[in-house]
């Protein structure tokens, strides 16, 4: 039987009907129609070149892997960094969601129920076709290809090569560098021309005033005035004026455009940076920073009613990269600490409060003292002139002042919350901040004073007292054997509560777990995320809150033979800590044999993984990696309320958050071990490498063996190699510590860091933290400096000099 010709034609036209994959398309163009799904097999549309790609990203920083984002992305990077994503409310959308391209409507995206959750901007004809460029935008056009929608004109927080922004164009942040939602930060081209950065006040949109400005408003003369803000496709940004002129944003040198991609972010941080990337993989596989604006984000912030760079009450730091990190002072802990940059909250009460008006504030209050430290927008007394010793009296005998600070004959008095902190070496000022004693903080929080509800339970019993006395015998006996029944039942209730499997310590807000409980959340310890001399550690997952988080789960091996109340105070002891750079401890299980700890889960895992693998990190991101841990030592040793020694500082107990920030590990475990129990050694803490020489010699270990190992462990992150391994080729480099020194005295520290061009162009910093390392190892403890003097040399505070040979007994033995 003969087939016509139209009959064999039709079977072809509706495949051409069908959707589209990503592999399919060779001009990357998209019929209307044509839809994708979240899913961990979905296929994106990608540009001609390949460059660009657009579809479902998954989010991998969720409690849950059910969560993408619509978005655009460099396909061709290893990171795949996103330049655009639809910013619904919120802008994550669940799994099997569609996004399709629609002839009226342009984009849609929808929930698996149908629901839909963001569509692009209305436009006016009905649409074609869709076009995924090679520049990064995804145009909707008509059939005579004019454009309807392009997602160049509706940026979120990345303008790209041959993009601009009119007047009235806005970028915002990320409000994380994983949470997509809208930030507090915004880059505006003002209708008057200028270009602005500011912050905004969540969840109104709100400006406040500008951090930074580019001046180039109309001013007196509008022809000078902003018109467009311009990225030209050779990688310059500029405000392009009415007049035809320019003004050039640019400050960094000049960047071949053909090998490199670019990029220019508005940073969740505050910070507009522009960044290069090579195309070749031969190149250093990374995004560098060409140019930022503000250049000091903490010194340029100051917003009259609203939070800063940092929450409030907190510090801003700028690092030698330009971004700026956030502490809270001592006596305040973060009110999230999954918030870095977030509020801080002090750690006591304060105010004029009843016990503060009826005692003298200096037996109340301690002065921690920092300088070049100021929080400029939350003075309410101003005293000029004025002595600094005068200035820290008059704040401690102020129920109203938090802080005072000293400058040029001038005292600031300063009252909850602070505003706008940061560190400038340039205000030679003193900050007198008001800490709380702590025989006054209490463990229920009323810091030295009656509660309220224990002050009214003593009132209830006097008033009963006084009426039984007034009664008959008979009538008395009846409230008397009440009352004993009464505090029975409540003694009996408290008691319960005691011993329920999972209650709440209430000096650290600890929770105490049932061993059943941890052992269903981690299914039976069934998945080892890492073990050592102190035990294994198991992933979990633990409803907490409101939420079900994800923790890791530590079995002990070996426990000091102690009472259940010492071991509870240890943990107590550890549980009080907060301080970004420490793993925090969630709670603990004391039940019959077993001891377990459960810890916030790190996703990044250990520093070993990341400076000893086969892919060498930037110098940047090791050098703040090493002073992340330096300051979390210096936390453990004097801003703790017991000093902390960890014993056992080495890459596998440096544990990194997504942000690839250093929190430490397994501190305070040494002393829930048994002094004679370890993998490594007999009667010794420690890991082989790491351990100072005091451990071999019968001499007394103070905090300086932590000061040791921090030492080697910076080393390493210098050198991107272990501290010991016999492997490697070439006399005398098996001892990392002996090797370093050597190329030290040599003056040969390219050798030391294999030519690393990063590290070598920051050569300044490289030969600090070097010798800062070499003090650090100083075979006779005395020489060593304390962390507080480690963090000052890192942060280049203080000089440097040059250190003697790290071991000089050892080497006149050799």
């Amino acid at each position: 039987m003969a087939v016509s010709r139209n009959h064999l034609l039709l079977p072809l036209f509706l495949l051409l009907l069908l959707p589209n994959s990503a592999h399919s398309q060779t001009n990357g163009t998209v019929t209307v129609g044509t839809s994708i799904s979240a899913a961990d097999n979905s296929s994106p549309w990608l540009s001609p070149s390949g460059d660009f790609a657009f579809g479902f990203r998954q989010l991998q920083n969720q409690d849950q892997n059910d969560l993408f984002l619509l978005s655009i992305w460099y396909a061709k990077i290893p990171d795949e960094t996103i330049v655009w994503y639809a910013d619904g409310d919120p802008p994550q959308a669940p799994r099997g969601s569609k996004a399709t391209l629609t002839a009226d409507r342009g984009l849609v995206l929808t929930s698996p129920q149908g629901q839909e959750l963001w569509k692009s901007e209305s436009f006016v004809g009905d649409a074609s076709h869709g076009v995924m460029s090679d520049e990064g935008n995804f145009i909707i056009e008509d059939t005579t290809s004019e454009k309807l929608w392009e997602s160049f004109e509706h940026p979120t927080d990345t303008l790209l090569p041959t993009q601009t922004m009119d007047r009235g164009g806005v970028l915002s942040s990320r409000q994380t560098e994983t949470n997509f939602s809208k930030g507090r930060f915004q880059l505006r081209l003002q209708q008057d021309g200028n270009l602005v950065l500011n912050t905004i006040n969540l969840p109104t949109d709100f400006a406040n005033s500008a951090y930074y400005a580019s001046k180039t408003d109309t001013g007196t003369d509008s022809s000078t005035a902003g018109t467009q803000l311009v990225f030209n496709e050779t990688g310059d940004m500029y405000v392009l004026r009415a007049n035809g002129g320019s003004f050039s944003l640019a400050g960094g040198d000049l960047v071949s455009a053909r090998g490199n991609y670019f990029r220019a972010t508005l940073s969740f941080d505050g910070v507009f940076t522009q960044y290069y990337h090579p195309k070749s993989s031969s190149g250093n596989g990374k995004w560098t920073s060409l140019w930022s604006i503000p250049e000091n984000i903490c010194r340029a912030m100051r917003v009259d009613a609203g939070a800063g760079v940092c929450g409030h009450n907190s510090i801003c730091t700028i690092r030698e990269s330009q971004r700026p990190t956030c502490e809270c002072p001592k006596g305040y802990s973060l009110i999230d600490l999954n918030d870095v940059y977030g509020s801080c909250k002090a750690d006591f009460v304060q105010g004029c409060t009843e016990d503060e008006l009826s005692s003298k504030e200096e037996d109340l209050y301690d002065v921690e003292e920092m300088f070049n430290v100021d929080w400029p927008t939350s003075d309410y007394v101003e005293l000029k002139p004025f002595e600094g010793d005068a200035c820290k009296d008059s704040c401690l005998r102020d129920c109203l002042c938090a802080v005072a600070i000293f400058r040029d004959g001038t005292c600031w008095k300063k009252k909850l919350p602070l505003s706008n902190g940061r560190i400038d070496s340039s205000l030679n000022s003193r900050a007198f901040i008001k800490v709380r004693r702590d025989n006054f903080n209490l463990p229920d929080g009323t810091h030295g004073r009656i509660p309220d509800k224990k002050r009214k339970n003593q009132d209830t019993l006097i008033r009963v007292g006084a009426a039984l006395l007034g009664t008959s015998v008979f009538v008395n006996v009846l409230l008397a054997a009440a009352v004993c029944l009464g505090f029975f039942f409540i003694y009996h209730q408290k008691r319960s509560k005691t011993f329920a499997p999972t209650q709440s310590v209430p000096e650290s807000n600890l929770r105490c777990f049932a061993y059943e409980e941890l052992e269903l959340a981690t299914e039976g310890f069934k998945e080892e995320l890492g073990r050592g001399a102190f035990g294994i550690v198991y992933k979990g997952t633990l409803q907490m809150g409101s939420g079900v988080v994800v923790v890791a789960v530590k079995k002990l091996n070996f426990v000091v033979p102690e009472t259940e109340k010492e071991f509870r105070n240890e943990v107590n002891v550890i549980g009080q800590t907060h301080h970004k750079n420490l793993v925090r401890l969630l709670g603990y299980c004391d039940d019959g044999h077993n001891r377990l700890l459960v810890y916030e889960y790190l996703q990044n895992g250990a520093l070993a993984s990341f400076v000893f693998g086969d892919i060498k990190p930037s110098w940047n991101h090791r050098t703040g990696i090493a002073l992340g841990i330096a300051k979390g030592l210096l936390y453990l040793h004097e801003e703790c309320s017991t000093q902390i020694i960890h014993c056992d500082i080495k890459p596998q107990n440096i544990l990194l958050d997504e942000y690839n920030n250093a929190k430490i590990s397994d501190f305070g475990l040494a002393k829930l071990l048994m002094m004679d129990q370890s993998q490594t050694h007999t009667a010794i803490r420690g890991t082989k490498g790491y351990v100072a020489p005091e451990w071999f010699r019968n001499m007394p270990v103070t905090s300086k063996v932590d000061v040791y190992s921090f030492g080697v462990v910076l080393l390493e992150i210098i050198c991107c190699r272990k501290s010991v391994d016999m492997e490697i080729s070439g006399e005398g480099k098996e001892i990392l510590t002996d090797w370093a020194y050597d190329c030290f005295r040599e003056g040969s520290l390219d050798v030391l860091v294999d030519f690393e061009a990063e590290a070598l162009e920051d050569k300044k910093r490289l030969d600090i933290y070097v010798m800062v390392s070499m003090w650090c190892i100083q075979e006779n403890p005395s020489l060593r400096p304390n962390m507080r003097s480690v963090v000052q040399m890192l942060e280049g505070v203080v000089e440097v000099h040059v250190p003697p040979c790290p071991s000089p007994y050892s080497m006149m033995t050799d």
